[in-house]
């Protein structure tokens, strides 16, 4: 069975940091590049950051450049997203997707992903 499992969202003060990690079962994430989107209430799901299959690759929001870093651990079937100085407007729905794409390229639109997370809520509140 095919699964993509988010994990690591919570309440966090401002400022503070959280690590969400993304883990695949039933297919390996090798031949995928991976999204992070996000959605908070009221608003339309958004592109945060993404990693090419080979992880040269990395892009991130204007939103969150300089604060969140992109990660990824083939061994362990898991995509990473580090989140630090979190701001409350970070506050969402944190979601991981997969798309079939090999190579050094990847993109933050929601459109063509193959398989996607059911999300973990980050909440930055003081």
């Amino acid at each position: 069975q095919l699964q993509f499992v988010e994990s690591g969202g919570g309440l966090v003060q401002p400022g503070g940091s959280l690590r969400l990690s993304c883990a695949a079962s039933g297919f390996t994430l090798d031949y995928y590049a991976i999204g992070w989107f996000r959605q908070a209430p009221g608003k339309e799901r958004e592109g945060v950051s993404c990693i090419s299959s080979s992880g040269v690759g990395t892009n991130y929001a204007d939103s969150v450049k300089g604060r969140f870093t992109i990660s990824r651990d083939n061994a362990k079937n898991t995509v990473y997203l580090q989140m630090n100085s979190l701001k409350p407007e970070d506050t969402a729905i944190y979601y991981c997707a997969a798309e079939r794409r090999t190579g050094n390229n990847c993109h933050r639109k929601i459109y063509g992903m193959d398989y996607w997370g059911k999300g973990t809520l980050v909440t930055v509140s003081s």
